[in-house]
């Protein structure tokens, strides 16, 4: 197969999977998102299974990542619904961490153009420290930018399932052929010691 196919492609796309999936996880560190942390944590983990089933010729492990990444595309839906606050759900909630924490998205306060605000706490003994108070002229809100972030996700999920499947096919149909040939079949050594035995019968009978 040449660097032309898809199996190359494939490659490439886990590749890029595994780059994009990188920066989000930094960023989701940096916002305690504990949630998407361990969902990133077990796409990279499966892309990496891709990625070595593509290069090792292993189709099962391909089979593995091709379903996970139709997983992968239902969480960045689920996503997407839960920044744009679709079905009930809302951005304010602590779901993406686990209920332990107040904190939100990064990007939330670090989105570009945004400048924080703080004031001090008066009348209250023991804080030294600032008070958040709000964020203003952030050129792009930040939910907004979650959602473009999972929508490149699903795009590039999107398409390295179709390519797994297609490398898949072919590499079925490049076992199948082989054994046609009789890469595995026994039955052509029958037939390399059937011609000697009889020849062997004959000489025994003269």
């Amino acid at each position: 197969m040449g660097c032309c196919t898809g199996r190359c492609t494939l490659i490439f796309l886990c590749t890029l999977q595994l780059l994009v999936a990188l920066e989000r996880q930094v960023f989701d560190f940096l916002g305690y998102q504990w949630a998407p942390i361990l969902a990133n944590f077990l796409h990279i983990i499966m892309v990496i299974l891709g990625l070595f089933g593509t290069i090792q010729y292993r189709p099962r492990y391909i089979v593995v990542y091709a379903i996970w990444t139709a997983i992968w595309v239902t969480w960045n839906i689920f996503i997407i619904c839960f920044y744009l606050e679709v079905g009930g759900l809302s951005k304010e909630s602590e779901l993406l961490t686990f209920n332990i924490s107040q904190h939100q998205s990064w990007w939330s306060e670090n989105g570009p153009g945004c400048v924080r605000k703080e004031t001090p706490m008066i009348g209250i003994k023991g804080l030294d420290s600032h008070s958040y108070v709000s964020v203003i002229g952030c050129a792009l809100e930040y939910r907004y930018i979650e959602v473009m972030h999972s929508a490149l996700q699903i795009l590039v999920a999107l398409v390295g399932f179709v390519y797994a499947c297609y490398v898949v096919s072919v590499f079925t149909e490049e076992e199948d052929s082989f054994d046609f040939i009789g890469g595995f079949d026994p039955f052509p050594l029958y037939h390399v010691n059937e011609k000697p035995s009889n020849l062997l019968f004959k000489q025994t009978y003269l």
